[in-house]
């Protein structure tokens, strides 16, 4: 069934209820993985993570209700989560819908399942699954989720540090947590001894994480312009790869919705208007609309999402992956220009 954010959070704040299957869909992928993050800490600190891949489920459907249903050697509590869902995961969710037992609850993060889908529509139509749509919230919003998550860790942020923390994670709220820990450990923060957090203190744990250079260089990949994109990709941080990725992703994700809307008879600034798109994005959003099909933005999003699981594998090229595959779909995107 469709559930709020709250309703969600409660859910998995009380693990082993009814709910057989949390699905997160929708461009902010960060969100999801808090909410995965969140329901492995409510599980335990000797909680096991079971991660299926989406090939694996594909060529055997009947894995996902088994692992589901199935105890660790130990008796630790397990929970399974699949990460990049697409339609493809549909028989695989059925079959753990209908299984007369599943015990392990089941995380799926799916950023580019449409809400029209087939497995968003089972979802929503199901009592035993919670299906969450995961966008990105207004800054407002944006700034007081930050500050009830830095109040967390005992770290009161003052004036416009919510503001700045917002803007330099790109919205990522992964990148936005990690800061909020760095901080809370220079200020010797718990929420037994909370303390007080300035731009100062921002500046002083060197919390500019956006490094412009990050936006620089995605709207580089989405301009096709390769030229660029090795300076923009020079000034950042190899730990900004993931985040790099991520933020490509749901660039590359909010053009393809906008995209399907011109596909469908909209005129493109129509279509940016509706979309209410910042005045200082208006000219890439239209040129990239311009630029890109349906087609090949959904290319990319596959891309970019295999690179970010390479990169997750222990012992590959690591941030040598992003890179390539940034100046790959930038050509692509030349060639398209």
């Amino acid at each position: 069934m469709k559930a709020s954010a709250a309703q969600v959070g409660a859910a998995i704040d009380r693990p082993g209820g009814d709910v057989r299957l949390f699905l997160f869909h929708g461009p902010d992928e960060s969100a999801a993985h808090e909410f995965s993050d969140r329901l492995g800490r409510a599980m335990g600190s000797d909680a096991q993570r079971v991660d299926l891949d989406v090939a694996a489920l594909k060529s055997r459907p009947a894995l996902l209700a088994d692992e589901a249903a199935s105890m660790s050697l130990f008796g630790e509590r397990r929970y399974i989560r699949v990460v990049n869902g697409g339609e493809d995961l549909l028989p695989a969710v059925e079959q753990l819908l209908a299984a007369p037992v599943a015990g392990n609850p089941v995380v799926v993060i799916g950023p580019g399942l449409k809400q029209s889908g087939k497995l968003v529509k089972l979802s929503l139509g199901a009592s035993n699954v919670l299906a969450h749509a995961c966008y990105a919230p207004d800054p407002a919003q944006a700034a007081r989720n930050a500050t009830a998550s830095a109040l967390e860790q005992g770290v009161r942020l003052m004036g416009d540090a919510a503001g700045m923390m917002i803007e330099a994670s790109g919205g990522d709220r992964a990148v936005l947590a990690r800061e909020i820990e760095k901080l809370a450990l220079y200020l010797d923060a718990a929420p037994d001894r909370p303390k007080d957090a300035d731009l100062a203190a921002l500046e002083a744990i060197g919390a500019n994480l956006s490094d412009a250079g990050m936006f620089d260089a995605i709207e580089a990949v989405i301009d096709g312009r390769t030229g660029d994109l090795g300076s923009d990709q020079a000034v950042l941080d190899p730990a900004m790869t993931i985040p790099l990725l991520r933020q490509l992703a749901r660039r590359l994700i909010a053009l393809a919705d906008m995209r399907s809307e011109v596909d469908q008879g909209l005129g493109i600034d129509e279509v940016v208007e509706r979309r209410r798109v910042f005045w200082k994005e208006k000219p890439a959003t239209i040129r990239a609309l311009r630029r890109w099909s349906s087609a090949q933005l959904d290319t990319a999003i596959l891309r970019v999402r295999k690179a970010e699981c390479a990169m997750l594998v222990p012992g590959t090229a690591g941030a040598v992956i992003a890179d390539a595959e940034c100046l790959m779909i930038a050509r692509a995107a030349a060639r398209a220009g």
